[in-house]
């Protein structure tokens, strides 16, 4: 090797002694540490090329300055945490800063994986099914007061079963008679249209259509022959084995409505006393 080879790169100081390789350049200890050292973020000295450098997101520390935030030990060569910026032994964060899980109480540890349903934390292994205690995990669940549950279990527990389908009502549903019914389920039993949202009869435990019903079971009125079907409290008047709308109940004659009063027949005819008065009744 040459003299030249064994000179400083900046003050081209003889290297006879101690030097500082940098991108395959000698520097001087003092050249090197003035150019290239880098700055502590806590005490604001050279980190000089005799000393050990921590750096961590672009930072860096002296050895002895590299300490957890909160209590001023040392970081070095220990896992740590940062939050706000600030480092922090995994110890401090974990009881400190970490979720803590909903079930069990205890610390969710940094790296472990947790699960997050409605604002709250659980261990993985917390996180199970009410009733079979099996981890629910990303699978689809029905929470309600008394836990959560996973769907086969939360239908086995509490789910209603359709009287048409025999299927499980997962949501809405309506209740006929007792028993839970599919909306898409529960027809009219005469021409099977959608009752959900529709007036209804009902006959021998099965609905109908207010068309379907009149037109099978309703009896007609003795005067419009229309169906009486006693809907929404309507009144309706019977005699013998006749009916009549309460409107539709008039004298024959004087067509006075005869509701709440005397009247008299002749054959298939009802008169008032005043009308009827004459005439010859059997």
């Amino acid at each position: 090797m040459t003299t030249a080879q064994f000179d400083c790169q900046h003050c081209m100081a003889s290297l006879l002694g101690k030097y500082v390789l940098k991108d395959d350049n000698p520097y001087c200890v003092t050249c090197y540490d003035r150019i290239f050292s880098n700055y502590c973020e806590e005490c604001k000295e050279p980190i000089k090329s005799d000393s050990k450098d921590l750096c961590y997101k672009g930072h860096h520390w002296h050895e002895g300055c590299f300490n957890r935030a909160k209590c001023n030990q040392s970081l070095a060569e220990k896992p740590f945490a940062a939050k706000d910026e600030c480092q922090l032994c995994s110890e401090y964060y974990s009881n400190e800063c970490s979720s803590k899980c909903f079930h069990c109480k205890k610390t969710i540890m940094p790296g472990s994986r947790k699960m997050e349903f409605k604002g709250n934390y659980w261990h993985e292994t917390c996180f199970v099914c009410k009733h079979c205690q099996q981890p629910i995990g990303t699978k689809p669940l029905i929470s309600i007061e008394s836990g959560n549950y996973c769907v086969p279990c939360f239908e086995m527990e509490f789910a209603h079963y359709c009287s048409f389908c025999k299927k499980v009502i997962t949501s809405g549903g309506i209740m006929f008679c007792g028993q839970p019914w599919h909306k898409e389920c529960f027809l009219c039993r005469g021409c099977r249209k959608e009752l959900c949202e529709e007036e209804f009869m009902s006959r021998d435990d099965y609905p109908f259509c207010l068309d379907c019903y009149n037109h099978l079971y309703a009896k007609k009125c003795a005067t419009c022959t229309k169906p009486i079907t006693g809907f929404r409290d309507a009144k309706f008047i019977c005699f013998q084995d006749r009916q009549w709308h309460s409107e539709c109940f008039n004298c024959e004659k004087c067509s006075v409505s005869l509701v709440g009063k005397g009247f008299l027949t002749h054959n298939k005819e009802i008169f008032c006393h005043k009308c009827g008065s004459g005439k010859r009744f059997t």
